[in-house]
């Protein structure tokens, strides 16, 4: 299973699925986090904590430890 973690910088990935349990999986999905949508890698930080997204139009900045709950392709 590939994660948002693995993702390489620059490049755009598509969300599979979410993994997780209640309020956490919820929060993932109140950032705009969701099955099918795009997400492009703009840059991580030195220590890999956090990442810098573009999805759906803004910037997200996201941890490491939500960002191994979304699988994508």
């Amino acid at each position: 299973m590939k994660t948002l973690r693995d993702a390489e910088v620059g490049s755009t990935v598509a969300v599979v699925g979410l993994h997780g349990e209640g309020p956490v999986k919820r929060r993932i999905m109140d950032m705009g986090i969701t099955k099918g949508v795009e997400i492009r890698v703009r840059k991580v930080a030195p220590l890999g904590d956090p990442m810098e997204l573009n999805i759906r139009g803004y910037e997200l900045s996201i941890r490491k430890a939500d960002a191994e709950m979304v699988e994508i392709r």
